[in-house]
């Protein structure tokens, strides 16, 4: 299908109440356009599920689980409106349209500022644990599903993998290793999620969830340098990455630990749940303790100190030699001002 015949085809299916004005791109797993809602006077945004993913779709059952995602309501997720398909069967969902931009767009620039940083991931955090409270599991969480909206973010595509997955389980060949692998996102995906564990639960999340931090606090992916998404995957299933300390130095220690954990091959190592995460990213110390790493190093501190001692040296070995007045210094009395001058 031409790329101008699937916008043809959504708008023939949508009607005069709905006008498309752009296609906003996508990935692997949709389109994305853009479509002014002209009885309510306001834009949202229309997903596309690409044909790979949609073939042997049950567009029904889409619809049905679709509608349970829209239960989703929290301010950190994107709520799903409302769901239909083109006059050619491929499915389509809408949500509102976010005015900012996503998180990818704020690391080209690199590491985020620590404060910002925390933030922005104790609200993807929230919008986890509300979900996995509800049995949802992302399995997609990534940059360019994050979008910041005035200094906020919100999370898109809530509930799409779960309705995906029921509406393809049971189709010839919708194996759940095949559905793991097109919903997720190499760069980001957890060992078990990558291997097509059909016991993957919320500690996904919570791995992507660190990969995704890794990068915002650090400015590299976790496993940089990778070309391809089987090189990535390998990285995943059996490479330990590297230490944010010796990445990003000036990370503090409490923070570099959590997203370290989240980054744990095993799941039962990673946290329990995201909102640990939450309660653990509330604690000031998470951003606040990087002033420390700012300030004058140990040893200048230490040298300080050593000279204060030093100076106190000086003063006794004068009283002392006032009290024994006119009497030779011994050989002790002079070696007092000697050591405390190398000691400076």
């Amino acid at each position: 299908m031409a790329d101008d015949s699937l916008r043809d085809q959504l708008q023939k299916s949508l009607g005069a109440a709905y006008t498309i004005e752009c296609e906003l791109g996508g990935g692997g797993m949709s389109r994305v356009f853009l479509v002014h809602d002209t009885e309510l006077a306001r834009r949202i945004v229309i997903k596309v599920l690409s044909p790979d993913l949609a073939e042997g779709l049950s567009a029904d059952r889409f619809a049905r689980e679709i509608k349970l995602a829209a239960l989703l309501q929290e301010p950190h997720i994107v709520p799903v409106l409302s769901a239909g398909q083109t006059a050619e069967g491929l499915p389509w969902y809408s949500m509102p349209f976010v005015e900012g931009a996503s998180l990818r767009a704020h690391l080209a620039g690199g590491a985020l500022p620590l404060a910002e940083a925390v933030a922005l991931l104790r609200n993807v955090a929230q919008a986890l644990s509300y979900a996995h409270a509800h049995g949802v599991v992302h399995r997609d969480i990534k940059p360019e599903n994050i979008l910041i909206s005035s200094g906020t973010a919100v999370v898109a595509d809530f509930g799409i993998a779960k309705a995906v997955s029921a509406a393809k389980t049971q189709a010839p060949g919708g194996t759940i290793t095949q559905i793991g692998m097109s919903l997720g996102t190499p760069a980001y995906m957890a060992p078990e999620q990558a291997l097509g564990d059909s016991g993957t639960d919320h500690r996904a999340d919570i791995y992507a969830w660190g990969t995704v931090a890794y990068e915002a606090i650090t400015g590299e992916h976790v496993f940089p340098g990778r070309t391809s998404a089987q090189q990535i995957i390998a990285a995943h299933l059996a490479e330990a990455p590297r230490p944010i300390a010796a990445v990003a130095p000036t990370v503090p220690p409490p923070l570099a630990a959590l997203v370290m954990r989240c980054l744990e091959k095993d799941p039962a190592r990673r946290p329990a749940s995201a909102s640990e995460l939450v309660d653990a990213l509330s604690d000031a110390t998470m951003y606040s303790s990087a002033a420390t790493r700012t300030s004058p190093p140990a040893p200048p501190v230490r040298k300080r100190l050593v000279y204060a001692i030093g100076v106190a040296s000086v003063v006794m070995a004068s009283l002392i030699a006032l009290i024994v007045a006119r009497r030779p210094a011994t050989p002790e009395a002079t070696a007092a001002p000697t050591a405390a001058g190398l000691a400076t």
